[in-house]
């Protein structure tokens, strides 16, 4: 087998594009994750994992999928991250559908930092939020750094994109998480066991509209004099507490 040896290769130039356009991963359908762990993870996972480029020993690869051996500076070229792991691959990108009505999950409305976006994903599968909902200007949760921050939670987790009208749809109550003076202390709500928690952008907070739409709003009571919280730990502290919750029920 040739080994790729080129940066012009046209699987080196792919596997680059993969991990640098977003534009170029909805072309293609397939999204760039990197390192052994992870690839188990896909593997495991059934993640539709379509191509494989690899320095060293060949690893194991699904039915169908394509692999590429490639020098270790073709690695680093390819990769996004500045220490190149020993392999790359490619995932076929999920279908971004509606979640199914019950369970809980997360809306994000113009979160834009990627590793906020995985964190949550990752926070998300571990609490028991299955799905994701994207409004407004977020960052691709199939980037590289929204990748590696989910640790493999990005392969359970559906995706898919709300927009202004969706939401009556979904059919579930929202708690939106908000500083404001009506907000309610999330250490007394009632959280019921299904709804969506929204998270809004942490400089402007949620949209008028999403608030609007909420059924209630809740806030993390903190020390005075600080403004909000990083909007991934903000999400972390609030899907706790719905699980924390729901523990004590049982």
């Amino acid at each position: 087998m040739e080994i790729v040896t080129s940066r012009k290769n046209r699987i080196a130039a792919h596997f680059k594009r993969l991990g640098a356009d977003a534009a170029y991963r909805r072309e293609t359908g397939l999204y760039l994750c990197q390192g052994a762990k992870l690839y188990e993870e896909a593997l495991a996972a059934g993640a539709g994992v379509r191509q494989v480029l690899y320095c060293g020993a060949r690893p194991e690869t699904p039915p169908g999928a394509e692999a590429y051996e490639a020098s270790r500076e073709i690695l680093e070229y390819a990769s996004p991250m500045p220490s190149a792991p020993e392999l790359l691959f490619s995932c076929a990108l999920p279908e971004l559908r509606l979640p199914p009505p019950g369970g809980r999950g997360v809306i994000l409305e113009d979160v834009q930092d990627p590793g906020n976006v995985g964190t949550i994903m990752r926070t998300a599968a571990a609490f028991g939020f299955g799905w994701l909902a994207l409004a407004g200007d977020c960052a691709d949760p199939y980037g590289p750094k929204a990748v590696r921050a989910s640790m493999g939670a990005v392969f359970k987790t559906r995706v898919c994109r709300l927009g202004a009208g969706d939401l009556p749809g979904l059919g579930l109550d929202v708690y939106a998480a908000a500083l404001c003076p009506e907000a309610e202390d999330a250490r007394e709500a009632r959280f019921p066991a299904s709804f969506a928690l929204a998270i809004g952008n942490e400089g402007r907070g949620l949209s008028r509209e999403l608030l609007a739409a909420a059924s209630r709003i809740i806030k993390i009571p903190m020390e005075e004099g600080n403004e909000s919280l990083n909007a991934a730990a903000a999400a972390a502290v609030l899907m706790w507490e719905a699980y924390r919750s729901g523990l004590c029920r049982i």
